[in-house]
């Protein structure tokens, strides 16, 4: 009779620890589902806008004022040595390997909405902006 006491009440524990223990895998797989789709996310395009002046003191000079509150395409129309300053520096979506290394690097670790540090290309000194990635 204990014994049989003794095996039920085994078996009870054994199935509420594997009842638990399965809700609990469970909701941990969802959470690792989710950590691990936006770990996995790689950009691979961003749409951003750059000017292009000819020295590093001027590409500082004009990233304090945007900084302060001027427009980024207000600003590269009127400074940008580059045909895409009309359009306020747009140069819309590009993937890696479309520019120079020095560009993309700087353009790829940028978070969206900030102004890059001055970059120097082999064209001269360029601010960025990311404006979307994907």
């Amino acid at each position: 009779m204990k014994i049989l006491k003794l095996l039920g009440i085994f078996t009870l524990v054994l199935t509420i620890s594997l009842f638990c223990y399965s809700k609990n895998l469970e909701v941990y797989a969802k959470n690792c589902k989710n950590k691990g789709g936006q770990m996995n996310k790689e950009i691979t395009q961003v749409k951003a806008s750059h000017l292009l002046v000819k020295t590093q003191e001027d590409a500082e000079k004009v990233r304090a004022e945007i900084v302060a509150g001027k427009d980024f395409a207000k600003a590269a129309s009127e400074v940008s040595l580059c045909p895409s300053g009309a359009q306020g520096g747009d140069l819309g979506y590009f993937g890696k390997g479309q520019m120079v290394s020095e560009f993309e690097q700087a353009a790829f670790n940028l978070p969206v909405g900030e102004v890059s540090q001055p970059v120097k290309t082999q064209f001269g000194w360029h601010l960025i902006q990311v404006t979307a990635t994907k």
